[in-house]
């Protein structure tokens, strides 16, 4: 498993997700006997006797570990796209909380119970998550690959990925990759917020001046607050190195101290709702082209999924990194035999 910073105390959902995304079973009827039978039709909107409605139940506890205590309420039976199935919805319920419905296909012969996903692909991934408005680094907005960083400055993993990213990624990958960082601090955190807020208050005058200090707040965010840990200590810091970077590149200082002393975390918020509808919930995260990894992992996974995502849009990935050198031991003369 990669490390991460993660939430921890999230209330589960009211179901468990099924164990088996993808399953056909036969559910045979009392009295089958082998031999061609003649189809009964089932009308849409009916409700299912007592008898399939129970098969139906029994075989989705036993297939999807539903405890005991969770009552399975079956939905009548709808018009589905899938030809001789139609379409029956399953919720779950338990201390007054019901879950979303799942929707399980059911033959028209009563016969066999289905679930699968159906998802659309139609859309470039890429567009999942935009870069749109946040400083950059590497190439143009309109390089082949756009990468997407979910961080949290007092996450000690997004540090360690960081570190390894910078400048790794820009000598390997040159103007082919777009890098960008979004705000996901994390409850546990407790200046996070604030380094988000000042790092924010810089890149709206100066990208080259917010790299600067989320390089910095990275690799020293183990020293802030001092030994003490103390927040208002951190927050300070915090708050003078914003504004040294600030004068650095020339900002208009008044501006600065104003977004400084405001904390407005409006966009930081907004950055995290992003974050949670793309399944985002430990930090580091990266959406590579949209596609997910999470966790300080080595870098040659990311190299691995950045190479894939420039094949896909036409590039050609740099040569392979060459093999780490095997150490052999020294070779030592065989040992001389006295009287030899």
């Amino acid at each position: 498993m990669a490390a991460a910073c993660d939430n921890r105390g999230i209330v589960p959902t009211v179901v468990k997700p099924l164990r088996t995304l993808i399953f056909a079973l036969t559910l045979i009827a009392p009295g089958f006997v082998l031999g061609c039978h003649a189809q009964t039709p089932t009308e849409s909107g009916s409700k299912l006797s007592p008898d399939l409605a129970r098969r139906v139940e029994v075989l989705i506890r036993s297939k999807s570990s539903i405890p005991p205590d969770y009552d399975i309420q079956i939905g009548p039976r709808t018009k589905s796209e899938v030809p001789g199935f139609d379409a029956i919805n399953v919720t779950f319920a338990a201390k007054e909380k019901t879950s979303k419905p799942v929707t399980f296909l059911l033959s028209t012969d009563g016969k066999t119970l289905a679930q699968f996903n159906k998802y659309d692909i139609s859309k470039d991934p890429k567009l999942l998550v935009s870069g749109e408005g946040r400083p950059a680094r590497g190439g143009p907005a309109n390089a082949p690959v756009l990468i997407v960083g979910f961080d949290d400055l007092e996450c000690p993993y997004c540090a360690k990925m960081h570190q390894q990213l910078f400048p790794a990624l820009t000598e390997r990958y040159k103007d082919k990759v777009h890098i960008v960082y979004r705000d996901f601090p994390l409850d546990q955190h407790p200046w996070a917020m604030r380094a988000a807020i000042d790092t924010n208050c810089v890149a709206a005058q100066s990208p080259a001046g917010y790299w600067n200090l989320v390089d910095h707040i990275h690799a020293h965010a183990s020293e802030m607050g001092g030994e003490e840990k103390s927040l208002a200590k951190a927050n300070d810091t915090l708050d003078s190195l914003t504004r040294d970077e600030g004068k650095r590149q020339k900002m208009n200082i008044d501006a600065l101290n104003a977004c400084i002393a405001k904390q407005d975390d409006t966009a930081v918020k907004a950055s995290m709702k992003l974050g949670e509808s793309l399944g985002v919930d430990s930090t580091p995260a990266f959406f590579i082209n949209g596609e997910k990894i999470e966790g300080a992992l080595p870098l040659e996974y990311l190299y691995r999924m950045i190479d894939n995502a420039l094949i896909a849009s036409g590039q050609t990935p740099p040569s392979p990194l060459p093999a780490a050198p095997v150490k052999t031991p020294p070779q030592t003369s065989p040992a001389t035999k006295p009287g030899n």
